[in-house]
């Protein structure tokens, strides 16, 4: 348990997630749970403070979600985050309703305060709002601290209990100050240390992951991606000769990849590693497959059921880690809020409900620029760290359709062109994921002087820090 944290209820927004990061990036731990979270619950985290996100409800539907009212009787700050502020403002005496003109983008937010959580800020600045609905009566112990033309309660604090309240959302990127805002949230009102480091998380991970397995072994589930690699040699500081590392060839990985890792780990690591061929198993099953979303949830399975058979063969061996990440599981299910599920992650969806083997998942935790800070305080090598994304699915995920071994090889060949090109041009670390898809179709084309009709691939290349969101990268030197 993390002695400095700040909690985050989740209430559907689609920028929950960037609240628990932004506070991370200030060096202090950061969870999410869902908005029903029971009181127990919260009350296990000891939380500095909480934040209350926003949503796409309405306060006064009859339906909206509402947290155990006991969090305010905690005796620590809350800052709400518009849905959260509309809903301080409903169970504290207020009213909310529909507003006859919506801020949806940019406004300029004039502070009214300038002290605690608005201490250093600007008298007038650009915040970023997403809101239908207005506070048109204070609620009791509030008092207004900034406005704009829309919204004559744009922010609202009860000092005497260290509760805040914001329409507008600092965590993104186009408020103005709006990190300088939640600094002050953490620091001034939360009192907060700022304690959470790589180094302190490798720590307490590793003490984990001991103290859970104790002498029984692990086998670790390596993929050639970065997350994988930095379980494995995270768990291998935790467990030494107790861990043995096994990469499966899926039959849907890129060039050369199963040769690459092997050589890579046992060079710098040196790990027990074991690798195999279950290429021919995998394809079989994805014969025929041309939904995504049950290609990932076969190769999930596929995957436990080839690690419990070559765990067998290894004595006294309980557990299986792999590199699970935070966006994995936000991903894959809503426990956390209600948010939705955008796709079931091959760690998480995939899972089968009578796996043998109990999980074991350090970076469950994390963010992947996480993992990348955390790789390099464990010493391994920046062309690991530095790898673009790859899923665990694969190629059976690029290719649209129907997997074959055939479209596999068009597609890793294809492949290997996109990423050599984009690293001759020295693109390649400042994009975050390029790759080739395989079309279903075939097209006309000139080779030389003669006609061609062959298949067709498109390259997707997006720029982003930490998987959770994304824009379009350039592609010019």
């Amino acid at each position: 348990m993390h002695k400095e944290n700040i909690l985050v209820l989740d209430f559907g927004s689609q920028y929950t997630q960037l609240i628990a990061r932004r506070v991370r990036e200030n060096r202090v731990y950061s969870e999410i749970l869902p908005f029903n979270a029971s009181i127990e619950k919260i009350r296990s985290f000891s939380p500095k403070g909480i934040i209350l996100s926003g949503g796409p409800s309405s306060i006064y539907e009859s339906k909206s979600p509402k947290p155990d009212s006991r969090i305010f009787k905690l005796g620590v700050p809350i800052l709400g985050i518009c849905y959260g502020m509309q809903l301080m403002a409903h169970l504290f005496g207020g009213r909310v309703a529909r507003s006859t003109k919506r801020e949806y983008g940019r406004a300029v937010l004039r502070i009214d305060e300038k002290r605690d959580i608005f201490t250093g800020i600007p008298q007038n600045k650009v915040v970023w709002m997403s809101h239908g609905d207005r506070i048109i009566r204070r609620p009791s112990g509030f008092e207004p601290i900034a406005h704009t033309e829309n919204s004559p309660v744009a922010a609202m604090a009860d000092r005497k209990r260290r509760f805040f309240a914001f329409q507008f959302h600092p965590e993104v990127a186009h408020t103005e100050y709006g990190a300088k805002i939640l600094q002050n949230f953490i620091f001034k009102v939360c009192g907060c240390r700022p304690e959470w480091t790589m180094g302190s998380f490798i720590e307490s991970a590793a003490n984990n992951i001991k103290a859970r397995a104790g002498k029984d072994k692990i086998v670790c589930a390596i993929s050639g991606g970065v997350d994988s690699a930095v379980t494995a040699v995270l768990v291998h500081r935790a467990v030494k000769k107790n861990l043995t590392c096994i990469f499966v060839d899926n039959g849907v990985l890129r060039s050369r990849e199963a040769e690459k890792v092997e050589k890579t780990l046992k060079k710098n690591f040196h790990m027990n590693i074991i690798c195999v061929d279950a290429s021919k198993r995998f394809l079989g099953k994805l014969k025929g497959v041309e939904d995504p979303e049950k290609k990932r949830k076969i190769i999930g399975n596929e995957f436990i059921r080839v690690f419990e058979a070559e765990a067998k063969k290894i004595k006294g061996v309980k557990y299986l880690a792999q590199g699970t990440l935070y966006p994995d599981v936000i991903e894959s299910t809503s426990f956390k809020g209600p948010s939705a599920v955008i796709k079931s992650h091959h760690n998480v969806g995939g899972l089968l409900d009578n796996m043998k083997l109990k999980l074991i998942e350090p970076l469950r935790e994390l963010f992947k620029d996480e993992v990348r800070a955390l790789g390099r305080e464990l010493r391994m090598p920046e062309d690991i760290l530095n790898r673009h994304p790859f899923p665990g699915p694969g190629l059976a995920i690029r290719i649209i359709g129907e997997v074959t071994r055939e479209r596999c090889d068009i597609l890793r060949k294809a492949d290997a062109i996109v990423l050599e090109e984009i690293k001759n041009a020295g693109l390649y670390n400042s994009i975050w994921q390029a790759f080739a898809v395989l079309l279903p179709i075939k097209t006309v084309g000139v080779m030389g002087d003669e006609r061609t009709y062959e298949n067709v691939v498109a390259v997707r290349a997006v720029s982003s820090v930490d998987g959770m969101t994304a824009d379009w990268a350039v592609l010019t030197a």
